[in-house]
């Protein structure tokens, strides 16, 4: 099997095994307390200041255009002051110590000291720094990209698996635009999709009612979907259009690795993923998203 074996589709396939290990940053319970400790009590604040703090002391704007289909004044309410309460520096610690706790807590002390896990982790620091060549237009990518390296191996895999989904994200960022949707146009579209109920998306991205069915309304209007919110046939071919574009322009730190090594990292992110859920670390709390 050769490099040029693997396709984009089994790129995202290897990226989305291990994504839970990163995923999980949002969603662990260890996180608010260490937050807290860093001067940010606001479960929201925390969420958007720990992962913005890697472009720097940013204000809600850059936000807004980085994180991209949160509600703007959601983004506003949590930012406003935040680094007049802690710092950048501060921030990215916590989130590291949490990370730290979270996966000590999902792994044991044979998973993290295992050679899978060290090879693991230096293949996908190795696609990582492929992507670092190619930091162009990938904003809070380029943040993330600027911080150091940890050292023990599971810290490691985080940190290279969240400078891959940073990287990505921004790719389909740039799908999104291209095709002259806005962020709620992008979460209509996900909903669509069936991926995700719009209630979901509506909840988490803090619409309210009258600014999810404008959004709608806005969407049918161009023919993306019907009133009742599902795809039309231009909708469905425009999501394609996007998850297509939006693979391509992810594909090169996987290519990097080749096919092989990417048929391992999907087993082991299997493995690794499993654990992270079973530790209950992606379980969602709705009262976290009420401030």
């Amino acid at each position: 099997m050769t490099s040029g074996d693997l396709l984009p589709t089994d790129a995202r396939r290897t990226w989305r095994s291990l994504e839970a290990v990163h995923g999980m940053i949002y969603f662990t319970s260890l996180a608010p307390p260490e937050y807290a400790k860093a001067g940010v009590t606001r479960n929201r604040t925390g969420y958007f200041a720990s992962r913005a703090a890697a472009m720097g002391a940013v204000d809600a704007e850059v936000v807004v255009a980085t994180f991209y289909n949160f509600s703007p004044g959601l983004v506003r309410h949590a930012m406003r002051d935040v680094w007049s309460l802690t710092t950048p520096a501060a921030m990215l610690a916590a989130r590291l110590r949490a990370v730290d706790a979270s996966l000590r807590h999902a792994f044991d002390d044979e998973l993290l000291a295992s050679p899978e896990m060290a090879q693991a982790a230096g293949w996908l620091r190795e696609a990582a720094l492929a992507a670092c060549e190619r930091p162009e237009g990938r904003p809070l990518f380029a943040g993330h990209a600027a911080l150091p390296w940890p050292d023990e191996p599971h810290l490691v895999l985080w940190h290279a698996q969240t400078l891959l989904r940073e990287f990505r994200g921004d790719g389909h960022i740039a799908a999104l635009v291209m095709e002259e949707l806005s962020g709620l146009d992008a979460l209509v579209s996900h909903a669509a999709s069936g991926d995700v109920p719009a209630a979901a998306l509506q909840a988490t991205r803090a619409y309210t009612d009258d600014e999810w069915a404008a959004g709608v309304e806005s969407m049918a209007a161009r023919g993306l979907v019907h009133p009742d919110g599902t795809f039309t046939e231009a909708g469905r071919a425009q999501r394609d259009r996007i998850e297509a574009a939006t693979d391509r322009l992810a594909f090169a730190p996987w290519a990097a690795l080749g096919p092989e090594r990417c048929d391992h990292l999907r087993t082991f992110g299997k493995l690794v993923s499993r654990r992270v859920v079973d530790a209950g670390l992606l379980v969602v709390d709705p009262s976290r998203f009420a401030d």
